[in-house]
């Protein structure tokens, strides 16, 4: 097997048939550094609202804090035969970009559903090595 094991979740469906979308809760993101934001609910609020639909995983600092909060949405297996990468969003700071995510990522995600116009502002590109930290 790869070093990408694959995984089964409750339903049975493997993870690969998912959309991953990494919230990045480290040394600013998902802090009192980032004030008025109840990082909390936005980590339960993606979980719920993506719960069956994608992984939703909170990691360690994605070093990319001059974007705090950041979040990676990754494609599904679907997504990327389609032609999807991920896609690292900065700023998402307030529950309308949160539910802007859920909804984009709920029809399908990267390579499968353009996301709202409105993530345009949110995405950044990050550098080569911040990329290969969450992609690999």
């Amino acid at each position: 097997m790869s070093r990408r094991a694959r995984h089964t979740t409750a339903s049975g469906a493997e993870a690969a048939d998912r959309c991953t979308v990494t919230v990045c809760r480290g040394c600013c993101c998902g802090t009192p550094k980032i004030p008025n934001l109840d990082h909390a609910a936005q980590l339960a609020d993606l979980r719920k609202a993506l719960s069956g639909v994608a992984r939703v995983r909170p990691v360690n600092c994605l070093d990319a804090c001059e974007h705090a909060n950041v979040i990676v949405v990754q494609p599904s297996a679907a997504g990327r035969r389609a032609g999807g990468r991920p896609v690292w969003l900065g700023l998402v700071n307030d529950p309308d970009a949160t539910a802007d995510i859920t909804a984009w990522v709920g029809g399908g995600g990267p390579g499968l559903a353009e996301p709202p116009g409105i993530l345009d502002l949110y995405a950044f590109t990050p550098s080569r090595r911040l990329r290969s930290q969450i992609e690999d």
